[in-house]
């Protein structure tokens, strides 16, 4: 015990060492007045999005939400009817079960394993719908906070903000001044440029 700690100790007097050396004896690389070009009338060069805002307002977001949506609920109905027929089956099966209704015990095994698999093809499927969803959310969201990003770069190509920071319902910025926020400008953007997929 004692010699791991003497382990992590001598860990972060080493961390602590080099963070002094990096602190102390590298030189700024940039002048502090080539720094801010926004920096006039005191204003700081930085702005935030909302992201919620951003999905709530932005199209393609919109659209993008909504086939998802779409895409879930069908996958539900076709498992929801899977099940109801598997089910109906189970329930003749065993009641063709109790009452001797097979004309041998290999004809009920037979159908027992016929059931066994279409449930065990039902899980099947529903792992891969889920998989299938799953994969096209992610694809959607990468798609979406890439367009954004590219915006973003595209916006402060001439060095408008030094940082735009995120937030989402209010997780990251409290309160600030009115100025710093551009997400109607991002969203109204956005938006002009997005032309809607055919159908």
């Amino acid at each position: 015990m004692n010699k791991i700690q003497i382990v992590i100790d001598a860990i972060l007097v080493a961390a602590v060492a080099a963070l002094f050396v990096i602190v102390f004896a590298v030189k700024p690389a940039q002048k502090p007045a080539e720094v801010a070009p926004v920096a006039q009338e005191g204003a700081l060069p930085v702005a935030f999005v909302n992201l919620d805002s951003i999905l709530q307002g932005y199209t393609f977001a919109l659209e993008a939400q909504d086939k998802l949506m779409t895409r879930q609920e069908n996958a539900r109905m076709e498992l929801n009817q899977k099940a109801r027929t598997l089910q109906n089956e189970m329930v003749d099966f065993q009641r063709k079960l109790e009452n001797n209704a097979f004309l041998s015990r290999q004809r009920a095994e037979s159908e027992q394993q016929r059931i066994l698999k279409k449930q065990q093809d039902l899980e099947n499927r529903e792992a891969q719908l889920t998989q299938e969803i799953l994969l096209e959310n992610q694809q959607l969201q990468a798609q979406l906070a890439d367009t954004i990003l590219s915006y973003l770069k595209e916006l402060n190509a001439e060095g408008r903000y030094q940082m735009i920071f995120s937030n989402n319902a209010k997780d990251n910025i409290l309160l600030s001044v009115e100025g710093y926020d551009i997400t109607a400008e991002v969203v109204s953007a956005l938006n002009a440029r997005y032309t809607p997929a055919k159908k």
